[in-house]
């Protein structure tokens, strides 16, 4: 046995002894999915808004399916099943940490909006009236209609008393009118309102948004270039920085740009250049989460379809924390037959292969802690969750690893048939059965790569644990099965008793290659 090989066989040893340990210490565990531990199912029902200029179609139903799954796997959610029912859409989520933010998160909007900025008004409106006298206030004075120019701005109204104003309603929020809207604090009180100018400046104009810490943390915009994005923001950046009518000065003696996200005004920062060339830092006293979330959504962009909040009791959208009693009585069952199935399996390699077997049986348990490993790891750090398709997977995997194993000792019973030395034949027929081994678990890795990449959902957890078990094979066979082949070659006491290895003499294999012919 070369040292080279020696070292191989230890290393991969302590490797999977080191790692098992590694992982328990820190307390990684597989993370269970909704089917075997639990999860959140989410239901969103569409907003029933009969100012909507048409109907919700089919299409805008799927395309909000394609943004929430985007953003489920964003926020790292492994095996998330997102389907259309009808006129709802269904989220199950497995075993993830915070089902809260992930509610949030799936159902937001996160239509963005660039409005200049008007003024800054009071948190309520001012209401003069007098109840123990009778005398009721005027009704608030309306908003007018804006005089756009061509590039969609119009300058801000006055002579109205401000501060009389009322926050404007989800129906009046439309681009191209004076809105007011209201900055809210974490706890979701009204901190200031604004009166807002109109704008033709949407997310749609964005291409990529991450979030970053400058001393506080932000979120990165890049706009796309031409008239609806880069040239477009540029315009109205002109006008803030200027401080015309359009965009009056603050006070900072700034005009100011607020950053509108689904009604709500995420900051107002005052505009201190002229010219960004696509690239904008939007601040607003967010935490690392807060950033993190409002990057991802509008990454993918804005849903179609208004949702109503699965958080409210009122809505008919729901989210419930779903039970894994079916599941986990599935579970328990699926490990009683693996343990039965793998005794079975047992008895047979060791009966039938004798050493080799068990070797066999010692390389099988190489790769699975390898995997345990993995999975956990994953679980902990990508909530990945392991689901019955991710466990049928696995399943299939130890037939693949043990089908790599009766491979390569059929190819040492062939050479010993053909009158090869035992000792040249466990070291030599490796090589051809290596060979068939690589390739039946690359055409494995190839069919679990194109399904896990056209799939969705649980049947991609079936093709990752597939994937990963098929490159941990090829690991244990080459790293442990290999060795430990060639260190039974240099023991004299097997090359004498071949029947311990499961093999039989060269004498009566020759003879029974003789009656057979």
């Amino acid at each position: 046995m070369s040292r080279r090989s020696l070292v191989s066989l230890v290393l991969i040893v302590a490797a999977a002894a080191g790692l098992l340990a590694a992982s328990l210490a820190v307390g990684n565990r597989p993370l269970l999915g909704l089917d075997l531990k639990g999860g959140v199912e989410v239901v969103l029902v569409p907003v029933d808004d009969p100012d909507r200029p048409v109907a919700i179609t089919e299409g805008d139903l799927d395309t909000a399916v394609d943004i929430i799954r985007d953003r489920i796997d964003g926020l790292g959610v492994a095996e998330p099943d997102v389907t259309r029912q009808g006129g709802r859409v269904v989220v199950q989520l497995p075993g993830i940490s915070d089902q809260q933010r992930a509610i949030d998160v799936v159902g937001q909007t996160a239509e963005l909006r660039f409005r200049p900025v008007c003024a800054e008004l009071f948190t309520e409106p001012i209401v003069l009236s007098d109840p123990e006298s009778g005398v009721e206030a005027p009704p608030p004075p309306p908003l007018p209609d804006p005089e756009l120019d061509q590039r969609g701005l119009a300058p801000c109204p006055s002579g109205i008393d401000l501060n009389s104003l009322e926050t404007s309603t989800s129906a009046e929020d439309v681009l191209e009118r004076f809105v007011v809207l209201p900055e809210r604090d974490d706890n979701g009180e009204v901190v200031i309102r604004y009166l807002l100018g109109p704008s033709t400046l949407t997310g749609a104009g964005l291409s990529s948004a991450d979030s970053s810490f400058r001393g506080e943390f932000v979120v990165d915009a890049t706009f796309k270039g031409g008239d609806q994005g880069a040239d477009k923001f540029d315009e109205i950046a002109v006008e803030c920085y200027s401080g015309t009518p359009y965009c009056p000065p603050g006070v900072a003696g700034l005009g100011q740009l607020a950053v509108v996200v689904d009604g709500s005004v995420q900051s107002a920062p005052s505009v201190q250049s002229p010219n960004f060339d696509g690239q904008v830092v939007i601040s607003g006293n967010f935490s690392d989460q807060e950033a993190d979330d409002l990057a991802l959504v509008l990454r993918y962009g804005a849903l179609p379809i208004e949702f109503q909040d699965p958080t409210d009791p009122q809505s008919d959208s729901t989210s419930r924390a779903v039970s894994a009693t079916i599941g986990g009585d599935s579970l328990r069952a699926g490990i009683i037959a693996g343990i039965v199935g793998l005794a079975l399996v047992f008895l047979y390699m060791v009966g039938m292969y004798r050493l080799l077997g068990l070797v066999a049986m010692l390389s099988l348990g190489v790769s699975a802690t390898l995997l345990w490993v993995i999975v956990a790891w994953l679980g902990e750090t990508q909530d990945l969750a392991l689901t019955l398709a991710g466990v049928t997977g696995l399943i299939v995997a130890i037939g693949v690893s043990l089908d790599s194993n009766v491979v390569y000792f059929e190819h040492l019973k062939e050479d010993v048939a053909t009158g090869r030395m035992l000792r040249s034949s466990l070291e030599q027929s490796f090589s051809a059965a290596f060979r068939t081994i690589f390739r039946a678990n690359f055409a494995s890795l190839i069919a679990a790569v194109i399904l896990y990449w056209l799939s969705a959902g649980s049947v991609r957890g079936f093709a990752l644990m597939l994937g990963l078990a098929s490159v941990l094979d090829l690991v244990a066979t080459y790293f442990f099965l290999r060795p430990c082949a060639q260190l039974m070659a240099r023991s004299p006491s097997l090359m004498a008793h071949p029947h311990r290895l499961g093999l039989p003499t060269r004498d009566e294999a020759m003879s029974a290659g003789v009656e057979a012919s």
